[in-house]
């Protein structure tokens, strides 16, 4: 079971590094192409999700690394899950169906974390 957590942990948290750092160190008009979302968004909104994707990814990897508090990994996977739900209403009202399987995937692995790690406690 600890392997199936730190091999879903280690996932979800390299997702949430990378697309959080894009959201987080990138302007919205180099995000833009790639992720047309962002015209419904203010710049610091942009950044904000970034910086909360980023939080997400540590906090769903520091605390398994270093065994403090170790019930904030699953505090962390289950905001990720949310971050997901939220994307995936977004994508569906601005009629960007084909996105919802990806938001699918990540709020599977989040929800994973957190169950594995509330059953590893």
């Amino acid at each position: 079971m600890t392997i199936a957590l730190w091999i879903t942990a280690i996932l979800l948290a390299l997702v949430y590094l990378g697309a959080g750092g894009m959201k987080t160190f990138r302007s919205k008009a180099a995000l833009q192409p790639n992720m047309a979302y962002v015209e419904d968004f203010t710049a610091w909104q942009v950044k904000a999700i970034g910086i909360v994707e980023l939080i997400g990814a540590l906090g769903v990897i520091l605390p398994l690394v270093t065994g403090i508090a170790p019930v904030l990994t699953a505090v962390a996977a289950i905001g990720l899950a949310v971050v997901q739900i939220v994307a995936a209403v977004v994508h569906i009202r601005r009629g960007e169906a084909r996105s919802t399987p990806v938001n699918g995937v990540l709020l599977l692995l989040a929800v994973a974390v957190a169950v594995l790690r509330f059953v590893t406690l």
